[in-house]
Protein backbone atom coordinates (compact mmCIF):
# COMPACT_ATOMS: atom_id res chain seq x y z
CA UNK A 1 0.00 0.00 0.00
CA UNK A 2 1.97 3.52 -1.17
CA UNK A 3 2.14 6.30 1.59
CA UNK A 4 -0.58 8.25 0.53
CA UNK A 5 -3.61 5.20 0.36
CA UNK A 6 -2.38 4.74 4.14
CA UNK A 7 -2.77 8.74 5.31
CA UNK A 8 -6.57 8.84 3.32
CA UNK A 9 -7.39 5.72 5.43
CA UNK A 10 -5.82 7.39 8.65
CA UNK A 11 -7.75 10.43 8.15
CA UNK A 12 -11.12 8.87 7.00
CA UNK A 13 -10.33 7.48 11.11
CA UNK A 14 -9.63 10.24 12.63
CA UNK A 15 -13.16 12.13 10.65
CA UNK A 16 -15.38 9.03 11.60
CA UNK A 17 -14.06 9.16 15.49
CA UNK A 18 -15.11 12.75 15.29
CA UNK A 19 -18.48 12.63 14.11
CA UNK A 20 -19.05 9.93 16.61
CA UNK A 21 -18.31 12.30 19.29
CA UNK A 22 -19.80 15.20 18.36
CA UNK A 23 -23.45 13.01 18.12
CA UNK A 24 -22.29 11.80 21.54
CA UNK A 25 -22.17 15.04 23.17
CA UNK A 26 -25.09 16.47 21.06
CA UNK A 27 -27.22 13.88 22.60
CA UNK A 28 -26.02 13.82 25.93
CA UNK A 29 -26.90 17.84 26.15
CA UNK A 30 -30.50 17.66 24.81
CA UNK A 31 -31.35 14.68 26.54
CA UNK A 32 -32.02 16.14 29.88
CA UNK A 33 -33.44 19.42 28.51
CA UNK A 34 -36.00 17.20 26.19
CA UNK A 35 -38.46 17.68 29.62
CA UNK A 36 -37.64 21.28 30.06
CA UNK A 37 -38.47 22.29 26.88
CA UNK A 38 -41.77 20.36 26.44
CA UNK A 39 -42.68 21.83 29.35
CA UNK A 40 -42.10 25.23 27.97
CA UNK A 41 -43.58 25.06 25.08
CA UNK A 42 -46.59 22.03 25.17
CA UNK A 43 -47.33 21.79 28.56
CA UNK A 44 -47.62 25.74 30.10
CA UNK A 45 -51.19 26.96 31.19
CA UNK A 46 -52.57 30.22 29.20
CA UNK A 47 -53.63 32.73 31.01
CA UNK A 48 -55.95 35.18 30.32
CA UNK A 49 -57.04 39.12 31.68
CA UNK A 50 -59.90 39.95 33.52
CA UNK A 51 -61.32 41.51 30.67
CA UNK A 52 -61.65 37.80 28.86
CA UNK A 53 -63.47 36.57 32.05
CA UNK A 54 -65.46 39.61 32.80
CA UNK A 55 -67.14 39.65 28.97
CA UNK A 56 -67.78 35.84 27.80
CA UNK A 57 -70.34 35.90 30.43
CA UNK A 58 -71.82 38.79 28.68
CA UNK A 59 -71.00 38.69 25.67
CA UNK A 60 -74.12 36.35 24.43
CA UNK A 61 -76.09 38.48 25.52
CA UNK A 62 -75.39 41.80 23.01
CA UNK A 63 -77.26 42.06 20.37
CA UNK A 64 -76.71 44.12 16.96
CA UNK A 65 -80.33 45.90 16.32
CA UNK A 66 -80.99 46.98 12.15
CA UNK A 67 -83.79 49.16 11.83
CA UNK A 68 -85.53 50.21 8.80
CA UNK A 69 -87.90 53.44 8.43
CA UNK A 70 -90.27 53.85 5.21
CA UNK A 71 -90.99 57.41 4.94
CA UNK A 72 -93.10 58.80 1.48
CA UNK A 73 -90.45 60.34 -0.90
CA UNK A 74 -90.99 64.66 -0.69
CA UNK A 75 -92.78 65.61 -3.95
CA UNK A 76 -91.96 67.72 -6.12
CA UNK A 77 -93.18 69.33 -9.69
CA UNK A 78 -92.31 66.64 -12.33
CA UNK A 79 -92.30 68.66 -15.11
CA UNK A 80 -88.89 70.67 -13.23
CA UNK A 81 -87.18 67.16 -14.07
CA UNK A 82 -84.68 66.91 -16.96
CA UNK A 83 -85.63 63.63 -18.80
CA UNK A 84 -81.97 61.98 -18.08
CA UNK A 85 -82.39 62.91 -14.60
CA UNK A 86 -85.61 60.89 -14.65
CA UNK A 87 -84.04 58.05 -15.63
CA UNK A 88 -81.30 58.52 -13.15
CA UNK A 89 -83.21 59.09 -10.27
CA UNK A 90 -87.10 57.53 -10.85
CA UNK A 91 -90.07 59.05 -10.35
CA UNK A 92 -90.23 61.97 -8.40
CA UNK A 93 -92.81 60.31 -5.61
CA UNK A 94 -92.34 57.46 -4.03
CA UNK A 95 -91.49 55.42 -0.51
CA UNK A 96 -87.61 56.27 0.66
CA UNK A 97 -86.06 53.44 2.71
CA UNK A 98 -83.93 54.94 5.70
CA UNK A 99 -81.61 52.20 7.37
CA UNK A 100 -80.15 52.44 11.05
CA UNK A 101 -78.48 50.39 13.45
CA UNK A 102 -77.25 50.18 16.84
CA UNK A 103 -77.04 47.92 19.61
CA UNK A 104 -78.19 46.13 22.70
CA UNK A 105 -78.62 43.76 24.80
CA UNK A 106 -81.24 41.27 26.51
CA UNK A 107 -82.25 41.71 30.13
CA UNK A 108 -84.83 39.09 30.43
CA UNK A 109 -84.41 35.34 29.46
CA UNK A 110 -88.14 35.12 27.33
CA UNK A 111 -86.39 38.56 25.53
CA UNK A 112 -87.11 41.38 26.59
CA UNK A 113 -84.01 44.13 24.91
CA UNK A 114 -82.35 46.97 26.11
CA UNK A 115 -81.30 49.87 24.15
CA UNK A 116 -81.46 53.66 23.26
CA UNK A 117 -84.67 55.04 22.34
CA UNK A 118 -82.62 57.00 19.40
CA UNK A 119 -81.87 53.33 18.04
CA UNK A 120 -85.32 53.10 17.71
CA UNK A 121 -87.84 55.43 17.76
CA UNK A 122 -90.10 55.99 14.83
CA UNK A 123 -88.88 52.87 12.95
CA UNK A 124 -91.07 49.96 11.03
CA UNK A 125 -89.10 46.77 11.58
CA UNK A 126 -86.44 45.85 13.87
CA UNK A 127 -84.14 42.93 13.14
CA UNK A 128 -82.01 41.96 16.10
CA UNK A 129 -79.24 39.69 15.32
CA UNK A 130 -77.08 37.34 17.93
CA UNK A 131 -73.70 36.62 18.48
CA UNK A 132 -74.06 33.39 17.00
CA UNK A 133 -75.60 34.93 13.53
CA UNK A 134 -79.52 33.91 14.88
CA UNK A 135 -81.84 36.80 13.61
CA UNK A 136 -85.20 37.57 15.26
CA UNK A 137 -88.23 40.26 14.60
CA UNK A 138 -88.51 42.68 17.53
CA UNK A 139 -91.18 44.72 18.56
CA UNK A 140 -90.97 48.00 20.25
CA UNK A 141 -92.85 47.95 23.29
CA UNK A 142 -92.00 51.97 24.01
CA UNK A 143 -89.53 54.65 24.17
CA UNK A 144 -88.55 57.76 26.83
CA UNK A 145 -86.97 60.05 24.80
CA UNK A 146 -86.00 62.04 27.85
CA UNK A 147 -83.68 59.31 29.17
CA UNK A 148 -83.61 58.21 25.67
CA UNK A 149 -84.43 54.42 27.08
CA UNK A 150 -86.28 51.90 24.81
CA UNK A 151 -87.07 48.50 25.78
CA UNK A 152 -88.01 45.63 22.51
CA UNK A 153 -89.48 42.58 22.85
CA UNK A 154 -88.48 39.52 20.87
CA UNK A 155 -90.56 37.93 18.71
CA UNK A 156 -89.88 34.27 19.53
CA UNK A 157 -90.99 33.18 23.47
CA UNK A 158 -87.08 30.97 23.72
CA UNK A 159 -84.94 31.36 26.91
CA UNK A 160 -81.51 33.75 26.41
CA UNK A 161 -78.54 34.77 27.65
CA UNK A 162 -79.15 37.69 29.94
CA UNK A 163 -76.93 40.11 30.93
CA UNK A 164 -76.01 40.57 34.90
CA UNK A 165 -77.03 44.14 35.86
CA UNK A 166 -74.85 45.73 38.72
CA UNK A 167 -75.63 48.61 40.65
CA UNK A 168 -74.26 51.89 39.22
CA UNK A 169 -74.96 53.52 42.73
CA UNK A 170 -71.70 51.99 43.79
CA UNK A 171 -69.25 53.04 41.11
CA UNK A 172 -65.86 55.23 41.81
CA UNK A 173 -64.23 57.60 39.54
CA UNK A 174 -61.09 55.15 38.46
CA UNK A 175 -63.00 52.22 38.48
CA UNK A 176 -63.05 49.69 34.76
CA UNK A 177 -65.24 50.09 32.36
CA UNK A 178 -65.53 47.98 29.40
CA UNK A 179 -68.04 48.93 26.43
CA UNK A 180 -69.35 45.86 24.66
CA UNK A 181 -71.30 46.53 21.58
CA UNK A 182 -71.37 46.05 17.40
CA UNK A 183 -69.88 50.08 15.84
CA UNK A 184 -69.77 50.36 12.70
CA UNK A 185 -71.69 46.74 12.43
CA UNK A 186 -68.79 44.81 13.66
CA UNK A 187 -70.59 42.38 16.59
CA UNK A 188 -68.61 41.48 19.67
CA UNK A 189 -66.55 44.12 20.00
CA UNK A 190 -65.01 45.14 23.42
CA UNK A 191 -63.24 48.33 24.40
CA UNK A 192 -61.37 49.20 27.74
CA UNK A 193 -61.17 51.88 29.61
CA UNK A 194 -61.90 53.83 32.97
CA UNK A 195 -64.50 55.66 35.00
CA UNK A 196 -63.77 58.69 34.40
CA UNK A 197 -65.98 60.92 36.36
CA UNK A 198 -69.64 60.41 37.57
CA UNK A 199 -72.71 62.52 37.39
CA UNK A 200 -72.14 64.43 33.91
CA UNK A 201 -75.61 66.32 33.57
CA UNK A 202 -76.18 66.18 29.81
CA UNK A 203 -77.62 68.94 29.71
CA UNK A 204 -74.12 70.59 29.58
CA UNK A 205 -73.32 68.34 26.45
CA UNK A 206 -75.73 70.79 24.46
CA UNK A 207 -79.17 68.13 25.24
CA UNK A 208 -81.66 70.41 26.92
CA UNK A 209 -84.48 68.11 26.12
CA UNK A 210 -82.79 65.51 27.89
CA UNK A 211 -82.84 64.41 32.08
CA UNK A 212 -79.57 62.34 32.73
CA UNK A 213 -77.06 62.31 34.85
CA UNK A 214 -74.45 59.98 33.25
CA UNK A 215 -71.14 58.07 33.15
CA UNK A 216 -68.60 59.49 31.88
CA UNK A 217 -65.39 56.76 30.29
CA UNK A 218 -62.67 56.55 28.27
CA UNK A 219 -63.25 53.22 26.81
CA UNK A 220 -63.99 53.63 23.24
CA UNK A 221 -67.50 54.05 22.02
CA UNK A 222 -68.17 54.51 18.63
CA UNK A 223 -71.20 55.05 16.06
CA UNK A 224 -73.39 51.49 16.33
CA UNK A 225 -72.42 51.38 19.96
CA UNK A 226 -75.11 53.44 20.90
CA UNK A 227 -77.56 50.93 23.35
CA UNK A 228 -74.53 48.64 23.86
CA UNK A 229 -73.98 47.86 27.84
CA UNK A 230 -71.11 49.79 29.80
CA UNK A 231 -69.44 46.83 32.26
CA UNK A 232 -67.48 46.63 35.44
CA UNK A 233 -64.51 44.68 35.87
CA UNK A 234 -66.69 41.36 37.30
CA UNK A 235 -69.02 41.33 34.08
CA UNK A 236 -71.72 43.23 35.30
CA UNK A 237 -73.41 46.06 33.45
CA UNK A 238 -73.37 49.55 35.42
CA UNK A 239 -74.23 51.34 32.19
CA UNK A 240 -75.61 51.92 28.67
CA UNK A 241 -73.48 53.76 25.94
CA UNK A 242 -75.40 56.45 24.62
CA UNK A 243 -73.09 59.46 23.39
CA UNK A 244 -69.51 59.95 22.08
CA UNK A 245 -68.18 63.55 21.95
CA UNK A 246 -64.77 64.01 20.00
CA UNK A 247 -61.84 66.22 20.86
CA UNK A 248 -58.34 67.27 20.05
CA UNK A 249 -56.37 64.31 20.80
CA UNK A 250 -59.13 62.09 22.68
CA UNK A 251 -63.15 60.86 22.50
CA UNK A 252 -65.36 61.23 25.63
CA UNK A 253 -67.75 58.60 25.84
CA UNK A 254 -71.03 58.74 28.06
CA UNK A 255 -73.23 56.18 29.63
CA UNK A 256 -76.45 55.99 31.30
CA UNK A 257 -76.46 54.16 34.65
CA UNK A 258 -77.93 50.95 35.05
CA UNK A 259 -80.11 51.79 38.30
CA UNK A 260 -82.12 54.58 36.10
CA UNK A 261 -82.23 52.20 32.89
CA UNK A 262 -83.70 49.40 35.16
CA UNK A 263 -86.33 51.74 36.46
CA UNK A 264 -87.31 53.02 33.16
CA UNK A 265 -87.30 49.49 31.66
CA UNK A 266 -89.92 47.98 34.56
CA UNK A 267 -92.14 51.47 33.66
CA UNK A 268 -91.95 51.04 29.96
CA UNK A 269 -92.83 47.12 30.31
CA UNK A 270 -95.97 48.01 32.35
CA UNK A 271 -97.36 51.29 30.96
CA UNK A 272 -95.40 51.24 27.67
CA UNK A 273 -94.32 55.18 28.56
CA UNK A 274 -92.78 57.12 31.28
CA UNK A 275 -94.60 59.88 32.74
CA UNK A 276 -92.07 62.79 33.60
CA UNK A 277 -93.27 65.40 36.63
CA UNK A 278 -92.25 69.05 35.88
CA UNK A 279 -92.81 72.88 37.04
CA UNK A 280 -91.89 74.88 33.94
CA UNK A 281 -88.93 76.56 34.95
CA UNK A 282 -85.40 77.27 33.14
CA UNK A 283 -82.94 77.65 35.36
CA UNK A 284 -79.13 78.52 35.40
CA UNK A 285 -76.44 78.58 38.49
CA UNK A 286 -76.08 81.20 40.68
CA UNK A 287 -73.04 81.40 43.09
CA UNK A 288 -72.07 84.29 45.50
CA UNK A 289 -69.09 85.20 43.05
CA UNK A 290 -71.23 85.35 39.93
CA UNK A 291 -74.14 87.62 41.87
CA UNK A 292 -71.56 89.54 42.94
CA UNK A 293 -70.12 90.63 39.81
CA UNK A 294 -73.79 90.98 38.63
CA UNK A 295 -74.56 93.48 41.91
CA UNK A 296 -71.37 95.36 40.59
CA UNK A 297 -72.39 96.31 37.37
CA UNK A 298 -74.27 99.59 37.24
CA UNK A 299 -76.63 98.63 34.40
CA UNK A 300 -78.05 95.61 36.09
CA UNK A 301 -82.03 95.78 36.73
CA UNK A 302 -82.24 93.43 39.32
CA UNK A 303 -79.81 93.10 42.79
CA UNK A 304 -79.07 88.85 43.08
CA UNK A 305 -78.62 87.72 46.55
CA UNK A 306 -74.91 86.87 47.09
CA UNK A 307 -75.50 83.07 47.88
CA UNK A 308 -75.82 79.84 46.00
CA UNK A 309 -78.99 78.84 44.70
CA UNK A 310 -80.97 77.79 41.32
CA UNK A 311 -81.98 81.22 39.49
CA UNK A 312 -85.27 81.36 37.49
CA UNK A 313 -84.63 82.60 34.09
CA UNK A 314 -87.52 81.67 32.18
CA UNK A 315 -91.51 80.80 33.27
CA UNK A 316 -93.01 78.89 31.05
CA UNK A 317 -97.00 80.25 30.12
CA UNK A 318 -99.65 77.80 31.49
CA UNK A 319 -96.69 75.68 33.77
CA UNK A 320 -97.07 75.18 37.18
CA UNK A 321 -94.45 77.53 38.23
CA UNK A 322 -96.33 79.90 36.73
CA UNK A 323 -99.87 78.85 38.39
CA UNK A 324 -97.66 79.11 41.45
CA UNK A 325 -96.62 82.41 41.19
CA UNK A 326 -92.89 82.21 40.05
CA UNK A 327 -91.26 84.65 38.50
CA UNK A 328 -87.94 85.46 36.87
CA UNK A 329 -85.33 86.31 38.82
CA UNK A 330 -86.36 84.35 41.79
CA UNK A 331 -83.57 82.35 43.29
CA UNK A 332 -84.58 79.05 44.90
CA UNK A 333 -82.97 77.83 47.66
CA UNK A 334 -84.84 74.90 48.97
CA UNK A 335 -87.40 72.24 48.22
CA UNK A 336 -89.12 69.97 50.36
CA UNK A 337 -86.24 70.40 53.22
CA UNK A 338 -83.69 69.94 50.52
CA UNK A 339 -80.82 72.92 50.42
CA UNK A 340 -80.94 73.49 46.84
CA UNK A 341 -76.93 74.64 45.55
CA UNK A 342 -77.71 74.15 41.94
CA UNK A 343 -80.75 73.71 39.34
CA UNK A 344 -79.49 70.12 39.56
CA UNK A 345 -80.48 69.36 42.78
CA UNK A 346 -83.82 71.05 42.24
CA UNK A 347 -84.56 69.18 38.69
CA UNK A 348 -83.62 65.61 40.77
CA UNK A 349 -86.59 66.79 43.48
CA UNK A 350 -88.91 67.28 41.04
CA UNK A 351 -88.17 64.00 38.99
CA UNK A 352 -88.87 62.00 42.24
CA UNK A 353 -91.90 64.19 42.98
CA UNK A 354 -95.41 62.64 42.86
CA UNK A 355 -97.40 64.38 39.96
CA UNK A 356 -100.07 66.42 41.22
CA UNK A 357 -98.64 66.65 45.21
CA UNK A 358 -97.66 69.79 46.24
CA UNK A 359 -94.24 70.67 46.45
CA UNK A 360 -93.01 74.02 48.90
CA UNK A 361 -90.35 75.79 47.46
CA UNK A 362 -88.06 78.56 49.53
CA UNK A 363 -87.20 81.27 47.33
CA UNK A 364 -85.71 84.43 47.55
CA UNK A 365 -87.25 87.30 45.66
CA UNK A 366 -86.27 91.23 46.06
CA UNK A 367 -84.30 90.76 49.26
CA UNK A 368 -87.09 88.74 50.69
CA UNK A 369 -88.04 85.22 51.69
CA UNK A 370 -90.64 83.65 50.38
CA UNK A 371 -92.40 79.99 50.09
CA UNK A 372 -94.61 79.14 47.16
CA UNK A 373 -96.62 75.46 46.43
CA UNK A 374 -96.01 74.34 43.36
CA UNK A 375 -98.19 71.03 41.69
CA UNK A 376 -95.46 69.22 38.92
CA UNK A 377 -97.66 67.97 36.19
CA UNK A 378 -96.86 65.39 33.55
CA UNK A 379 -93.99 66.85 31.40
CA UNK A 380 -95.66 67.73 28.01
CA UNK A 381 -94.27 65.80 24.80
CA UNK A 382 -91.46 67.91 23.57
CA UNK A 383 -90.63 70.46 26.21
Amino acid sequence: MSLFATLKKQIFSLLRLAMSLFVFFALSFYWPLQPLLALSFDESPQGHSFVADAVKDVAPAVVRIDTERVFERQPFDPTLIDPLLRDLLGEPNGLEHERGQGSGFVIDQKGLVLTNAHVVERVDSVIVTFPDGDQLDGLVLGTDPVTDLALVQLDKDRSLKKAPLGNSDSLEVGDWAIALGTPYGLESTVTLGIVSSLHRNINSLGFSDKRLDLIQTDAAINPGNSGGPLINESGQVIGINTLVRSGPGAGLGFAIPINLARRVAEQLLSDGEVIHPYVGVQLIPLTPRIAKEHNSDPNSLLELPERSGALVQTVLPGSPAEKAGLKRGDLVIQADEVVVDDPQTLLEKVDEWKIGTPLFLKIIRNGSDLTLSVRPAPLPSGT
